[in-house]
């Protein structure tokens, strides 16, 4: 049983759970509808509950930002939940935070760019993909169209939901592969489409290398010695990305990753040359 703080809109309030003293945003369609501050109302199965001590500034997120877009937000985590199961729903506050600041920039005329658009889109396929829902219920609420850099950043909302990783680590990530890539197509010559196989599974390798880096966790089978050998112009370019990563991320990069992402230069040289 939940004690009213605040009513918010028809859809939610901010309520004191009885047994525990706390507080909590309460939602559901039409839960706070007609109700008054002080009134006790137990919330059905369907209603979604969020602790607002549990999480830094839920509180004055909450207080801050327009209950529609907490609404959105959560609509947002119930397609999250669909497509990834159990999730992390208490990034709800900062995802609702940027879709406030996202709603007023769209109203305003105001557009962002976000150069990691792309690799945003095929390094987090599904999160991008439940974070476009976001599109048809703003069209619906707002009657406003929103472009896919806003949605690049949501999907990183939705990332931080499902990973113990924060937005901030993820954007990190995706530069640390773009500027990788590129460092690829500079050494090598060629263009690599971000929509091709491999830029996926020269993306994915970096990638995984990165978590590598940030976990200690080490690769088993050392290639270096084979590789230097047999391909020494792809050994070279991985071991300059590796030092170059090593300082863009200020991690130790294992000695070991640079005959793995060395076979990965060496399949793009190979097909390009091929063509």
């Amino acid at each position: 049983m939940y004690r009213i703080a605040k009513t918010r809109n028809h859809n939610s309030f901010i309520g004191v759970e009885e047994e525990n003293n706390r507080e909590y945003l309460v939602m559901g369609k039409g839960i706070a509808f007609g109700k008054k501050t002080g009134q006790r109302v137990q919330p059905g199965d369907d209603a979604r509950i969020y602790s607002l001590t549990e999480r830094g500034n839920a509180r004055t997120i909450v207080q801050g930002v327009s209950p529609l877009s907490l609404e959105l937000a959560s609509a947002v985590l119930d397609e999250a939940e669909k497509e990834f199961g159990k999730i992390d729903r208490s990034i709800v506050f900062p995802m609702a935070d940027h879709l406030d600041f996202a709603v007023r920039r769209i109203q305003n005329g105001e557009q962002i760019s976000n150069p990691l658009t792309d690799d945003i889109r095929v390094m987090f396929y599904k999160e991008y993909k439940v974070a476009s829902c976001i599109g048809e219920l703003l069209k619906e609420r707002l009657q406003i169209e929103i472009d896919e850099h806003e949605i690049g950043y949501l999907a990183l909302h939705v990332h931080s939901a499902i990973v113990e990783e924060n937005v901030s680590q993820a954007m990190e990530v995706a530069r640390a592969v773009r500027e990788s890539i590129s460092l690829v197509e500079h050494i090598t010559g060629h263009t690599i489409d971000v929509m091709s196989l491999s830029y996926n599974r020269m993306m994915n390798h970096i990638r995984y290398m990165v978590a590598r880096a940030v976990s200690g966790e080490k690769l088993k089978v050392n290639m270096n010695d084979y590789m230097s050998v047999k391909f020494p112009e792809a050994f070279r370019a991985a071991k300059r990305i590796c030092e170059e990563m090593e300082k863009r991320l200020k991690l130790p990069m294992e000695e070991i990753e640079i005959g793995y992402l060395a076979m990965h230069i060496e399949r793009i040289m190979d097909r390009e040359e091929g063509e």
